[in-house]
């Protein structure tokens, strides 16, 4: 019971935002989702900005909405947002056919993705990271 309350204690206010029937398979999307995840939402957005993968402006849109809802909906500040969890779901398959040799037919599947990025607050912490440079400093 004590551990479940120290969990509590370390929730952070989240928001989150989704994109459903992305036109992209979760394959090539999950790719994309492993370059952001834990990373500042700041840090996130300008590596997904110059990612050469065309998965990456689709993911890159939904985490911009998740940090618009945090701010928005949430009144957070967006510099202190990480990306807490974010995946990518399989969508319903579109099929196709193809015509091949001898009248037969060959079936093309049109994956596509579910995309779910959540950012969380976290307060910074700067007196650790002062003490980290001081000590770069006095090499």
């Amino acid at each position: 019971m004590n551990a479940r309350n120290d969990a509590a204690a370390q929730e952070y206010p989240r928001a989150v935002a989704r994109a459903r029937y992305v036109r992209d398979t979760p394959m090539k999307v999950r790719r994309v989702v492993e370059l952001i995840r834990g990373r500042s939402a700041s840090e996130a957005l300008s590596v997904l900005q110059f990612a050469p993968q065309a998965a990456s402006e689709p993911v890159r849109k939904v985490l911009a909405s998740a940090v618009a809802n945090a701010e928005n909906n949430l009144s957070l500040d967006p510099d202190t947002l990480w990306v807490s969890k974010v995946y990518v779901d399989e969508g319903p398959t579109l099929k196709r056919f193809r015509p091949r040799a001898q009248g037969r037919a060959y079936r093309i599947r049109k994956r596509t993705s579910h995309i779910t990025v959540e950012v969380e607050s976290r307060p910074k912490k700067t007196s650790a990271k002062a003490g980290a440079d001081g000590k770069k400093g006095a090499r």
